[in-house]
């Protein structure tokens, strides 16, 4: 077996709307729609898709629950731009500038939290 990339993630969230509006707004993701009015963010050539908690689409994990993830999204973006973004977001960042290693190498991140609690970190590669 040779896995290439991820193609997609699910996210259990306690308000599809509000992760909507997170992500598309702050982060700059795109909504998808697919499959009886399933709602996705695509980003690149990946995407997240959505599960409203306590009505998640078959299979799914073993145990969802909104807040538990920890994703990691590369940023084509200056360091201190994300930042001043972020701040005028009113979205507290909670660690960063910080350099960290990622797949490809080093990197320098920001660490802020999304509606759900989900740590987010954007890394910008050194």
């Amino acid at each position: 077996m040779n896995i290439q990339q991820l193609d997609h993630l699910v996210l259990t969230v306690n308000d599809v709307q509000t992760s909507i509006n997170f992500y598309c707004h702050v982060l700059g993701m795109q909504l998808v729609k697919f499959a009886d009015n399933r709602k996705a963010l695509k980003f690149g050539s990946q995407k997240i898709n959505l599960h409203q908690a306590g009505k998640e689409f078959r299979p799914h994990a073993n145990k969802p629950v909104s807040g538990s993830a920890d994703l990691c999204f590369i940023v084509n973006t200056p360091i201190d731009t994300i930042e001043q973004e972020l701040k005028q977001n009113n979205i507290t960042i909670e660690e960063g500038p910080v350099i960290r290693s990622g797949s490809s190498g080093q990197i320098n991140s920001l660490y802020i939290r999304d509606p759900d609690k989900n740590l987010i970190e954007l890394s910008v590669r050194i």
